[in-house]
């Protein structure tokens, strides 16, 4: 894609002016329009699951994840959402989501799927939507602190430990759905007939594990202990050499509940400082990573849904690379800020020129479909399925096109939003390091982020820092790289080519911040093609830093990275940065 000069800025010295390139908390915003636009306000605000953008005109449909799934992705998506954003919008419906929430509880602990009147689905406590559930009330509780929602919690881990079959090492689940009966088949648990482990026990480690850290709870961490036990001593779910298990058995190596249960036993490792078990991550992540785009398409499995791209999946690599990073794996860095620059942001439905609305209603069919303002309503979403260059995900092998958003990739999506964000500038033990060349605005200190326009980051110090350190892409070097550093009208600089000023291998140390103090850091941009291999397809993409600028050959429904415009110098607006005192940590 070609550079043109911006010629049009508008620049006022007396006001707060910021580079006009991406900024996560303002995608958060976004994506509270579909959380709350996404409610069936016919059917008790149970929101609408997935969403067929290429019908005309465009519908949404409910689905047997409305129930625990959908309800826990959302809570849990609008509360960091907001805590990024500030945003209040829709409020009331996230009221009826929590109360809608908590009334899928029955008295064993479970939450339960309903009846739905336009469908046969038979009630259950289906052990996939556990997972959403105890997330939501881990980020709920981290919000408020309040008791009524502790107890739910802890009610819900006893029931999950409780109904756990228990060997001498390792506890599982012995089936994909439990009843108030019990389990379906004695016989089942004698023949240790389980499910896909991944899918029913691994991924429930990540946030059981943090709703230990913030409560003790030890059920928790019990599950947590002999779940990843199973997983990486006796499922079968990844093979020797870190690759996933394609059987039918284990969901044709579903990448999903793969990477997301990755991002579990990472967790876990980092918090018992198993660094074998990191290690076993990273061989398993650095497998996944071969059948990925370096921009983050992942295939939806090894089979059936090898060319449909979930949000949910590339979420899991971002916060599995995050922990990678924060154990030592700093290369990492690098490779979660691609996957956020590119295909988490093009994933985002902005732009809904292509989609067909409808103010009629005549054709719904109560909670079962609906036709109004469906474009309207579910702009700020994620893709839930997608082609490496297309929205859509229309292609000849596989399943065909089928749905266009699923509210569980929505969730996720935002959630991948608050782990970019969070994780942009951290501190620990009196040093602050940028690990992410984002816009981001925090107690410490705001980052104007120029890139991909200019390779250029401009630092306003808020208070002393003891320690700052930037990281610096792989691709830029050292030998070309400057900084300068201005306070009370005094400017001196430096290089990157200094001694001693290299740590972590990626990490530029500045030293020592005063408050008051702009540090300008300058580096040459990267330019180059790559060849992304995708089940069987290749596409020239061309990069501009860490950001795709275009990608052959172009999708031919919703085409991805075609409308990136890149300017010599970077646009920029007025605007300010969100700086929080107490951030929640993830």
């Amino acid at each position: 894609m070609d550079t043109v000069k911006n010629d049009n800025l508008n620049r006022d010295d007396h006001k707060r002016w910021i580079p006009d390139t991406l900024m996560l908390e303002e995608r958060a915003r976004a994506a509270i329009n579909a959380m709350v636009g996404m409610a069936d306000s016919d059917h008790n605000y149970i929101p609408f699951f997935g969403a067929d953008l290429m019908n005309k005109p465009s519908k949404m449909s409910h689905g047997d994840w409305d129930y625990g799934s959908s309800h826990g992705r959302m809570i849990d998506g609008l509360i960091l959402a907001r805590h990024m954003s500030g945003e209040t919008f829709g409020a009331e419906v996230e009221a009826r989501y929590r109360a809608n929430l908590l009334s899928f509880f029955k008295e064993d602990g479970m939450s339960y799927r309903q009846i739905n009147p336009t469908r046969n689905w038979e009630p259950n406590a289906n052990l996939i939507d556990q997972r959403a559930v105890i997330l939501s009330l881990t980020t709920w509780f981290m919000e408020t602190g309040d008791v009524a929602v502790k107890e739910a919690a802890d009610r819900h881990v006893a029931a999950l430990k409780r109904i756990a079959i228990k060997e001498r090492d390792v506890w599982y689940y012995p089936a994909s759905e439990y009843k108030e009966t019990g389990w379906p088949s004695a016989n089942g648990i004698q023949l240790r007939l389980a499910p896909d482990p991944a899918a029913f026990c691994g991924r429930l480690v990540m946030p059981l594990l943090k709703y230990h850290e913030l409560t003790g709870n030890q059920d928790a961490f019990d599950l947590c202990q002999f779940f990843t036990a199973l997983i990486i001593e006796r499922s079968g779910v990844f093979n020797q050499d870190g690759s996933f298990n394609d059987s039918l058995a284990y969901r044709s190596g579903h990448f999903h509940t793969r990477i997301g249960t990755l991002d579990a036993i990472a967790r876990f490792g980092a918090f018992t400082g198993d660094a074998a078990m990191i290690s076993w991550v990273k061989k398993c992540y650095d497998w996944a990573l071969t059948k990925s785009t370096a921009f983050g398409w992942t295939p939806g499995d090894l089979h059936e849904q090898a060319y449909e791209h979930e949000t949910c999946s590339l979420v899991d690599l971002i916060a599995t690379g995050i922990t990678l990073a924060k154990s030592g794996y700093v290369e990492y860095w690098g490779v979660v800020e691609r996957f956020l620059r590119n295909h988490l942001a093009e994933s985002q439905l902005l732009d809904l020129d292509w989609v067909e609305d409808s103010d009629d209603q005549s054709n719904d069919i109560h909670a079962h479909t609906t036709y109004f303002q469906v474009g309207k309503r579910t702009r700020g979403a994620f893709a839930g399925y997608s082609a490496p260059n297309d929205f859509v995900c229309d292609v000849n092998e596989g399943r065909g096109h089928t749905s266009d958003l699923q509210i569980c990739c929505l969730g996720s999506g935002t959630r991948g939003l608050f782990m970019g964000w969070s994780n942009s500038v951290t501190e620990k033990n009196g040093t602050v390091s940028i690990n992410f060349l984002l816009n981001r605005g925090s107690k410490w200190l705001d980052v104007s982020s120029y890139l991909p326009h200019e390779g250029k980051v401009v630092i306003d110090v808020h208070m002393d820092i003891p320690r700052l350190l930037i990281r610096i892409p792989e691709w830029a070097g050292f030998t070309k790289i400057r900084f300068t550093r201005s306070i009370d009208g005094v400017e001196t600089e430096g290089k990157g080519n200094e001694e001693s000023r290299w740590v972590n291998k990626h990490f530029l140390v500045l030293g020592p911040a005063a408050a008051g103090e702009t540090i300008t850091v300058t580096f040459p941009l990267s330019y180059r093609r790559t060849l992304e291999n995708a089940v069987g397809q290749t596409f020239e993409t061309q990069w501009r830093g860490d950001d795709v600028v275009g990608i052959t050959p172009q999708g031919t429904k919703k085409p991805l990275y075609s409308g990136r415009k890149v300017y010599n110098e970077a646009p920029m607006r007025e605007g300010e940065y969100r700086r929080l005192d107490k951030e929640f940590v993830w």
